[in-house]
C-alpha cells in the first residue's frame, strides 16, 4: 500500500504523541526534494524525515545520518528564519486525504506570538511542502514553486493564499455509524459498487475492504478492517513478482507473502525505504556527475569504433602495396593523364584489377603514391593500438566510476566527484574550499563473515588504492571481480577456510557490474600480488598468480553481514 489516507491517520496514531509539544531546533534540506526537521522532546531529538518525492512521497521519524548540505536552499533559510525555536502545538490530517498539517507556534522579531502551518501534501507528482500564516492564510514560501500555467487550479507562490487541492468525494469509513451503513448497503447492495463510495485507500487496500465485504457484508466486518489502521504494525509482504509492498495491518485476500514484521511502525518504515530512499538520494547527487560519465563514455565508444575502423583499414593495406608493384612492373603501359588502367595481378593468377590514377601526376609517380599509402597505413597500426589501449582504459575507468554510483551511499558522492575534479573531468570551482578528507576504515564499508572474520570494501576508485596498497596486510586476501569494475575487497585474514573465501567472493561479486548477474566470476589472490602501474587512473591494478571461484551474489543474505 501507498501513504494513501488511512495509512497516514495510522501512521500519526504513533507519531503525535512522539513529536507535540516538541521544540523544533534544526532543519535542513538533504536533497532536492527531502527536508528532515530535528524535534526535541523529553530530553531527545527526534528527525522527521518528510519527502515530496515524486514516487515515494512520505514522512517518518529516522534514525538515519543524514549529511547536512554545505550551502542551504533558499527554502531552509526561510524555514529556519521562521520555525527554529517553535513548538509543535498539534499534527492534524485534512480529514482522511493526504494532507498533514503541522501547526508550530513561536515569536517573530518583534516578540509577538505567530501561529504558523507547515503543510506536507502527498500526492505523487504534485506533492508538495508548504509554509502558511495561519492567521492571513498567505503562503510564506513553499519547496516547489508552480508556475501558474503548471496548475490552474491554485496559485502556488510565496504571498498567495493558501487553498486545499481538489479533493476527492467520499466516505471517511472511520466515523461511519451502524445507521450510515445500512442506509449505504441499501442503496449500494453489490459490495463492489459499496467499496467505491470510501475514501483514503489505494488499490490495495480497496481490494481488501472488498474481500472483508464479499465474506461477510455487515458493519462488524467493516469496523473489523477499519480497526487496523487505528492500531498499526509494519508489515513488508512480497507479490507473485517480487515486488515490495508495505502495509500496517496484515492483509489476508490478496496474493502476498509476508517477509518482515514489526510492531514500531516508524523502524518498519524506515528499513522498508532505506534502500529507496537511498537509491533517490544518490541519483539527486550524482546527477551532474552520471551526466559528464555517460557523455564520455559515448565519446569513447564513438572514438573506439572509428580507431577500430582506421585499424582494420591499415591491417588490410596490402591492396596498396600490391598496386604500386604492379604499377612498376607495367610502368610502360601506363601513359601519362591516364584516369585507370586495368592490369594482370600475378598474385593471384594474373587475374585482372583496376588500379585508379591521377592524371596530373607521372606514371611512376602514381606507383610512388599507392605505395607511400602503403607505408602511411603500415606505420600507424602501433599507433593506432596505443590509441585503442588508452581509450579502453578511460572506458574501463568511467565504468568503474558508474560502478561506484551505483553501490554508493548518499556521502560517498562528494568524493566520487572530488575524484573526477582531480582528474580533470569535473571543472575546479573557483570559491570551492572544500576539505580533502582522509579516508579512513570508517569511509569503508565493514562486513563480519559467518565465522567472525572481517572483509574491507572500497566504495570509490580512491578508496580502493588506499585499502588495497596502504590499509592492507600484504599477507591478507585481495578479492574482484574478474575483468569487470568493482570494489576492491580484503579479507582480513592469513589462511581464509573455503567458506570465508566463498563469502568474501559473494561480497566482491555484490559490489561490482556484474551485482544482478546469476554466475559471477572473482579472482582472489593475496595483497602482495598486487602491482599498481605507474600512471594508472585510480582503482586501476594488475595482479599474477590468482584463484577464481564462481559465485551468485544474493542481495540479503550479504547485507545482512554488513555493519553499521
Amino acid at each position: 500500500m501507498a501513504f494513501d489516507g488511512l495509512f497516514i491517520h495510522s501512521l500519526l496514531t504513533n507519531l503525535t504523541p512522539e513529536l507535540v509539544n516538541g521544540k523544533l531546533t534544526k532543519i535542513y534540506q538533504p536533497f532536492t526534494h527531502d527536508l528532515v526537521l530535528n524535534i526535541r522532546k523529553d530530553r531527545k531529538n527526534k528527525k522527521l524525515l518528510i519527502s515530496a518525492n515524486a514516487q515515494n512521497p512520505r514522512f517518518y521519524l529516522t534514525t538515519e545520518s543524514i549529511a547536512n548540505p554545505d550551502v542551504a536552499p533558499t527554502f531552509v533559510m526561510v524555514l529556519r528564519k521562521y520555525l527554529v525555536g517553535s513548538i509543535l502545538q498539534k499534527i492534524e490530517q485534512v480529514g482522511i486525504e493526504r494532507i498533514v498539517n503541522f501547526y508550530f507556534s513561536n515569536r517573530n522579531e518583534l516578540g509577538d506570538e505567530v501561529q504558523l502551518v507547515l503543510s506536507v501534501e502527498l500526492m505523487g507528482r504534485h506533492s508538495n511542502v508548504i509554509l502558511y500564516d495561519q492567521n492571513t492564510g498567505k503562503i510564506i514560501d513553499l519547496l516547489k514553486r508552480i508556475n501558474p500555467d503548471e496548475n490552474r487550479a491554485r496559485l502556488l507562490l510565496p504571498h498567495a493564499k493558501y487553498e486545499l487541492p481538489p479533493l476527492n468525494p467520499g466516505i471517511n469509513g472511520l466515523e461511519v455509524t451502524e445507521d450510515q451503513f445500512n442506509q449505504l448497503k441499501t442503496n449500494y447492495p453489490d459490495p463492489f459498487n459499496f467499496v467505491k463510495q470510501f475514501n483514503g485507500l489505494d488499490g490495495d487496500d480497496r481490494q481488501e475492504f472488498m474481500g472483508y465485504m464479499d465474506d461477510d457484508f455487515s458493519f462488524d466486518s467493516l469496523n473489523t478492517f477499519f480497526a487496523h489502521f487505528d492500531h498499526p504494525k509494519g508489515y513488508t509482504l512480497q507479490t507473485p513478482k517480487h515486488k515490495d509492498r508495505f502495509f500496517i495491518y496484515l492483509p489476508y485476500h490478496l496474493e502476498l507473502t509476508l517477509i518482515s514484521s514489526n510492531d514500531n511502525i516508524n523502524q518498519a518504515l524506515e528499513d522498508f525505504y532505506k534502500e529507496q530512499a537511498n537509491k533517490d538520494w544518490v541519483r539527486q547527487k550524482s546527477k551532474k556527475i552520471e551526466n559528464i560519465v555517460s557523455n564520455e563514455r559515448k565519446k569513447l565508444s564513438k572514438k573506439i569504433v572509428k580507431l577500430q575502423k582506421q585499424l582494420d583499414q591499415a591491417e588490410n593495406s596490402e591492396g596498396y602495396r600490391i598496386k604500386g608493384e604492379l604499377l612498376n612492373t607495367y610502368l610502360h603501359q601506363v601513359k601519362p593523364g591516364m584516369e585507370k588502367i586495368t592490369l594482370p595481378n600475378y598474385y593471384e593468377n594474373n587475374k585482372e584489377i583496376v588500379i585508379k590514377l591521377d592524371p596530373a601526376l607521372s606514371p611512376a609517380r602514381n606507383a610512388q603514391k599507392y605505395f607511400t599509402r602503403y607505408q602511411k597505413l603500415r606505420n600507424s597500426i602501433k599507433h593506432i593500438n596505443e590509441q585503442i589501449k588508452i581509450a579502453n582504459e578511460n572506458l574501463a575507468y568511467f565504468d568503474s566510476i558508474q560502478t561506484a554510483i551505483d553501490t554508493a551511499d548518499p556521502e560517498d558522492i562528494d568524493a566520487i566527484s572530488d575524484e573526477l575534479m582531480n582528474q580533470g573531468y569535473i571543472k575546479k570551482q573557483a570559491n570551492s574550499h572544500r576539505r580533502k578528507k582522509k579516508i579512513t576504515e570508517k569511509n569503508l564499508n565493514t562486513f563480519k563473515l559467518s565465522d567472525g572474520k572481517k572483509v574491507l570494501v572500497g566504495k570509490n576508485n580512491y578508496q580502493n588504492d588506499w585499502l588495497t596498497l596502504k590499509k592492507a596486510d600484504k599477507r591478507n586476501y585481495w578479492f574482484h571481480v574478474k575483468n569487470m569494475p568493482g570494489s576492491h575487497v580484503i579479507l582480513q585474514d592469513l589462511d581464509p577456510s573455503d567458506q570465508d573465501i566463498l563469502e568474501a567472493a559473494e561480497i566482491a561479486a555484490y559490489y561490482s557490474k556484474a551485482r544482478q548477474s546469476g554466475h559471477v566470476q572473482v579472482d582472489y589472490v593475496q595483497v602482495k600480488r598486487i602491482k599498481k602501474p605507474n600512471g594508472a587512473k585510480p582503482g586501476f591494478v594488475i595482479y599474477t598468480g590468482q584463484n577464481s571461484i564462481e559465485v551468485t551474489p544474493e542481495e540479503k543474505e550479504i547485507l545482512a553481514k554488513r555493519i553499521d
